[in-house]
């Protein structure tokens, strides 16, 4: 087996161009609507940038988990993983307009009043605070740039020496802290940038829901990914029905996982009833706002939930990812339901949602077609390939 043997396909290369085209189109009327009205744009800009960090670092989550956990459902997303996760430096890069433009956003805490009824605690006072903020993004990002460096390097270091034990000991050593690092590097990135758009607000379960549904979009996007690949005939044979029954499977645990997230919260604040903590469901749960949240809980819990407890829909090339290009198109909903009510009552999508959307989703998928087409689409050095090549295998 050589890296010519599994070459991605041109359809990839269709999908580079195309993903090029729509990317900048977004952001071309990005840049017309900052001119326009820079503080709007950025609350849609937000959105859309929370949703492509969510792919490339679910898709870190994910290799992590598969190097630690040495499942054979991580062989064929592999190198999918590794290429979600390599585009982590165009999210830097896209992560600049809130970084520099963050008094457009986060207006709540640094004009929030020292003293009276409405200030800020002592602790928040130092912790909301334009440095700070700006030095923890620089730390959130060194940890998840490192991380997708090593376990990128090493891979490609398995692929020369297929035979080096000491190399595979690093990998699933090295997954266990770092999975710790992405879920406290992402809970805390949560907060200062999605929670603290209500700085009189706080929830401790936050930042793991932001970690549920960067598993969901991560993983429904390697079954569409892997699925569209195995019709091509460098990968026909390799996705196996029990290798898409045990990533139906996962997708399945991750769903379940958000929901238990999302109902624990709820359940607490609402048992609860303290004016501050129920601020964030007043905003949501009343008005044109329920509807979305109707949406949210029938089409992102109940119905995935229900199809994929069907064994025969996990092992279904054509339906399964439907049911993952859906749970995608959900993640994009919720994370619309965790920001924009801090913004307007009104839960009609602008213009500007739709740009930056377009902008930014397509920039990623550029990023992530090319990087899909730099490396092997299997890893070649990883002892269990054979098993899964294994033709007698289903």
């Amino acid at each position: 087996m050589t890296a010519q043997d599994y070459k991605a396909p041109e359809s990839v290369g269709h999908l580079q161009q195309r993903a090029l085209i729509a990317g900048v189109i977004g952001l071309v009327l990005c840049v017309i609507g900052y001119v326009k009205s820079p503080e709007s744009l950025l609350h849609s800009y937000l959105l859309a940038f929370m949703f492509i960090l969510g792919l490339s670092l679910g898709s870190l989550g994910l290799l992590m988990m598969q190097h630690l956990t040495g499942g054979m459902w991580g062989i064929v997303i592999r190198r999918p993983l590794e290429s979600a996760t390599r585009a982590l430096p165009l999210v830097f890069i896209l992560f600049a307009p809130i970084f520099f433009g963050f008094r457009y956003l986060y207006g709540a805490w640094l004009n929030a009043p020292t003293t009276g009824e409405h200030r800020l605690s002592d602790f928040q006072q130092h912790y909301l605070t334009a440095n700070w903020f700006h030095i923890r993004a620089l730390i959130y990002f060194a940890v998840w740039l490192l991380l997708m460096w090593v376990f990128n390097s090493w891979s490609r270091k398995q692929d020369i020496d297929r035979e080096d034990r000491v190399l595979r000991r690093r990998l699933k050593m090295l997954a266990g802290p770092g999975i710790i690092l992405y879920v406290f590097a992402m809970s805390f990135a949560a907060i200062d940038w999605v929670m603290s758009l209500s700085p009189h607000w706080a929830s401790t379960i936050y930042g793991f829901l932001y970690v549920a549904g960067q598993l969901i979009s991560s993983m429904s996007l390697m079954i569409c990914v892997v699925v569209l690949l195995s019709r091509a005939p460098v990968f026909q044979g390799v996705l196996k029905p029990r290798y898409l029954h045990d990533l139906g499977k996962l997708l399945l645990a991750f769903v379940m996982l958000w929901a238990y997230f999302s109902f624990s919260q709820l359940l607490i604040i609402w048992s609860g009833n303290s004016p501050e903590e129920i601020s964030f469901y007043r905003s949501r749960l009343y008005g044109e706002w329920v509807y979305v949240s109707v949406i949210i809980l029938i089409f992102h819990f109940f119905v995935p939930f229900f199809l994929l407890l069907s064994r025969d829909l996990k092992r279904n090339p054509s339906l399964l990812p439907k049911v993952a290009m859906w749970l995608i198109f959900m993640r994009f909903v919720d994370i619309y339901w965790l920001t924009r009510p801090e913004f307007t009552p009104s839960a009609i999508p602008s213009l500007w949602d739709l740009a930056a959307g377009l902008g930014l989703i397509g920039l990623w998928f550029f990023v992530f077609a090319w990087q899909l087409q730099k490396m092997p689409l299997l890893p070649l050095g990883d002892p269990k390939l054979e098993e899964v090549l294994d033709p007698h295998e289903h």
